[in-house]
């Protein structure tokens, strides 16, 4: 079956909003605003966090300004797709993850006036002080494994071009380069 790369990256997109709203409802049901709940001890936990800003709280308060923001983002990716490499399937992917991260927190900022954040990590110092990373949703992981993949694509995609055309190497479908035995070189 030959799929288009457009309908891999849509049905990827509503995968994500999917999970993520799925998600943020569970969240909402389960635990009221600012409540948590253990799961490791000293580690995880489940929070129902609001936030107005952008990763790590920045822009806190800008919530319509930052749906704005997401609006124009969502609209250039869309518009400027084919320069991603959507010819490879680590292309598709990383622009469905990136899409429906970016739709699923637009679909709060507008819905709930704040973006649902849930999950937390954290350590504790010797001092008792918690050192934690910053809750996060399912959208927001989808934005970072998608903006990392299509950082390696373009990492891969250069370093095959640095090294040229060499006879007797081959590129693969993601820019690789391999020899004629299929070592990557």
């Amino acid at each position: 079956m030959n799929r288009s790369p457009n309908r891999l990256i849509f049905s990827l997109a509503l995968a994500v909003v999917l999970l993520d709203q799925t998600t943020k409802l569970l969240v909402l049901r389960w635990l009221g605003p600012t409540q948590e709940r253990v799961v490791i001890e000293g580690f995880f936990r489940f929070v129902h966090w609001g936030n107005t800003g952008a990763a790590w709280s920045l822009f806190r308060g800008q919530n319509y300004r930052l749906a704005i923001v997401s609006i124009f983002a969502l609209a250039g990716l869309f518009l400027l797709r084919r320069h991603f490499y959507i010819q490879t399937l680590a292309g598709q992917v990383s622009l469905g993850l990136i899409f429906g991260g970016i739709a699923g927190n637009l679909i709060d900022r507008v819905g709930n006036g704040e973006v649902i954040d849930f999950l937390r990590f954290y350590l504790y110092r010797r001092s008792g002080e918690e050192l934690g990373f910053p809750a996060f949703n399912m959208a927001d992981s989808a934005i970072c494994i998608g903006v990392g993949l299509l950082i390696l694509l373009s990492w891969r995609q250069d370093h095959a071009g640095a090294h040229g055309p060499v006879e007797g190497r081959a590129k693969d479908e993601v820019g690789t380069v391999k020899d004629e035995r299929g070592i990557i070189r």
